[in-house]
């Protein structure tokens, strides 16, 4: 019987850069939410690791199939739990590669949830959050699979409390890694921008959010132009609250009051850049689940 799992889009709401590590990493603050936006993962017992990829954003993981995220993130798991069980897996990629959404970290997420119940494996969450670590600095937050404060280099998770918001995501075709970001960021180090308490309604949050941006946003435009034009084209939609970058690039988001906003400035926007990649709905108010 198979098990099923929803990877959901990563949204940074705010993004702040405040420092470098001993070791070099990027110390970061943000507010990360997640949308009912994103990829879909299925695992059936097998007696070897296998990974299957299809969906409209399959192309752009030609070139990772032996090497995805996922089947590293399952292969991780099998050696650190000591188990010879397979899985077959089956991702559905609905989102946009390197689009500074978590994608990939969210489909290992999902993968390893997906294991762990598969196996009847005995692990601790804590546990599952330090090996999902060694994979990426998004899989805590990813592997949390709900709002919450991000701190360190991704791995310090601190639950937060998201009203209801609908959300509006576009992407102009660019990849971005997210590496060739962090290089050309030429800013000093911003602070902390956490806020409470948290707004009751989207325009609170999107009020809240206004002196909170993304540090990586004018690094990002640089090299991929198209990010400033995707900005000033989501400002402009009927009913839009605010307009930001997440992560680092290129995918850009819009709040609205409620989904149904959402969904009426996406028709708007893939009927004007029908080139764009675009997707709306709402932020998840509670965690995501295996099923």
């Amino acid at each position: 019987m198979a098990l099923t799992a929803f990877a959901p889009a990563k949204v940074n709401l705010y993004l702040r850069v405040i420092g470098l590590s001993p070791d070099g990493y990027h110390l970061l603050d943000s507010l990360v939410g997640f949308a009912d936006i994103g990829d879909r993962i299925a695992a059936v017992p097998a007696t070897t690791l296998s990974l299957e990829i299809s969906g409209p954003e399959a192309a752009g993981l030609a070139d990772l199939r032996k090497d995805n995220l996922v089947l590293r993130a399952a292969r991780l798991l099998a050696e650190c739990t000591g188990t010879v069980q397979g899985a077959a897996l089956y991702l559905e990629k609905n989102l946009p590669v390197a689009a500074g959404i978590g994608g990939g970290s969210s489909d290992a997420a999902a993968a390893l949830r997906l294991l762990v119940a598969l196996w009847r494996l005995s692990i601790s969450e804590e546990a599952l959050v330090r090996l999902g670590a060694m994979l990426g600095a998004d899989l805590p937050a990813c592997l949390y699979g709900r709002a919450a404060w991000i701190g360190g280099i991704g791995e310090r998770v601190t639950p937060a409390d998201l009203p209801e918001a609908g959300i509006l995501l576009a992407n102009p075709r660019k990849q971005l890694p997210t590496a060739a970001v962090f290089a050309a960021r030429k800013s000093s180090f911003g602070e902390i921008g956490r806020f409470a308490p948290m707004p009751r309604n989207a325009i609170g949050l999107a009020q809240a959010l206004m002196l909170r941006g993304n540090d990586l946003t004018g690094a990002a435009i640089e090299l991929v132009p198209e990010i400033g034009s995707v900005l000033a084209r989501l400002a402009r939609l009927p009913g839009v609250l605010i307009t930001r970058m997440s992560g680092s690039g290129a995918t850009c988001f819009a709040l609205f009051p409620n989904r149904g906003a959402a969904e009426e400035a996406r028709l708007i926007l893939a009927t004007t850049e029908p080139m764009w990649w675009c997707a709306a709905g709402g932020l998840i108010a509670g965690k995501m689940l295996c099923s």
